[in-house]
């Protein structure tokens, strides 16, 4: 099934485009894509489009933060609907919260999961993809960055913005754009703040908006609704990396007993030991075709004992070890050592 994307999603594309020296309409339509097309909000397109537009963008003009160069113009309002819900929650707590659970109507392929622990919260926000684009997960970190800024204000001063890929060589945007530490080569992609953060009353809250937003929002057709398997499916992309994916762990994510997911998977002729095969296949992809991860690391990552298990369950999807498999990649480059925004200014 295609995964869908609201045509928002690439507002200031054209400008960005133009601003850098391409061509927009060219662009647009070597992806099967119109500028009528995406000028219309709600429409639904194809995600894949969308990040193979950014990715071709962001090369075609030599511009490695592309979709933050998108990101930096972003409003709450581009939301659409979502948006007189999310302005008026009593804190940025309420609004992520909110934001997380209708994520699916804005963006079927993105995920986004926020964990507390020691006072400190990571929202951690991916694709469920087997590919790693730099492109759309900067422009969907940024967004979400813009979002908090927007409504916090000088008050939203996270601790850090972090991406799995490498540093840019100029990394000006990024350093501008989050005023914060921009760790690259991490091991997830989000942002990390402090819980107390999250409890500042937001300066818009108005409760009968929210219930008026709330009744706008829950009457408005926003897409397709997320199926049990499409929620599940992302539960185990965050949990997988995190050595948690477990059918009971899931089944509490999604707020269902470990028997009620079963029987709902089952009316969608799917199986939980199904879906965390695809999405480890999936992840293998991804973490194999990144050299900065040790086939080690990547065994743990999947929820492999050991090395050796990895190996036999890789070559037997893949028809060769991992190694092999990493050797033939084009245009592979050695792993770096992880870098921030400030050290990659250096070089």
């Amino acid at each position: 099934m295609v995964t869908l994307v609201r045509a928002a999603a690439l507002n200031h594309f054209a400008e960005v485009m133009s601003k850098l020296g391409g061509d927009p309409d060219q662009a647009l339509r070597q992806v099967g894509l119109r500028l009528a097309q995406i000028q219309e909000q709600d429409q639904l397109i194809d995600a894949a489009l969308v990040s193979r537009l950014l990715e071709d963008a962001a090369r075609s003009t030599g511009c490695e933060s592309f979709g933050l160069q998108m990101a930096q113009f972003r409003q709450p309002s581009n939301f659409g609907v979502l948006s007189l819900l999310l302005l008026h929650q009593p804190t940025l707590r309420h609004v992520l919260t909110t934001l997380i659970a209708h994520v699916h109507q804005l963006n079927e392929a993105l995920v986004i999961h926020m964990e507390e622990t020691g006072g400190v919260v990571i929202l951690r926000e991916d694709f469920v993809t087997p590919l790693h684009m730099r492109q759309p997960i900067e422009l969907a970190i940024g967004v979400l960055f813009r979002m908090c800024e927007v409504l916090l204000g000088e008050r939203w001063r996270p601790l850090s913005v972090c991406f799995s890929h490498s540093a840019p060589v100029d990394a000006s945007v990024h350093r501008r754009l989050f005023r914060c530490r921009v760790e690259f080569d991490a091991e997830f992609n989000g942002i990390v703040c402090r819980a107390a953060d999250l409890d500042e009353p937001n300066p818009l809250s108005d409760p009968v908006l929210v219930r008026y937003a709330k009744t706008v929002v829950d009457t408005a057709p926003m897409g397709r609704e997320a199926t049990i398997g499409q929620q599940a499916r992302k539960a185990i992309y965050l949990m997988l990396p995190l050595g948690n994916a477990t059918c009971a762990s899931v089944a509490q994510a999604l707020g269902r007993s470990v028997r009620t997911l079963q029987r709902e998977l089952d009316g969608e002729g799917l199986s939980f030991t199904d879906l965390l095969g695809q999405v480890r296949y999936d992840l293998a992809r991804r973490y194999v075709g990144n050299p900065r991860y040790s086939v080690g690391e990547i065994a743990v990552m999947l929820g492999y004992s050991s090395h050796s298990a990895f190996t036999r369950w890789f070559t037997a999807r893949f028809g060769c070890a991992p190694e092999v498999w990493r050797s033939r990649l084009p245009g592979l480059v050695p792993p770096r050592a992880p870098q921030s925004a400030s050290d990659a200014a250096e070089h």
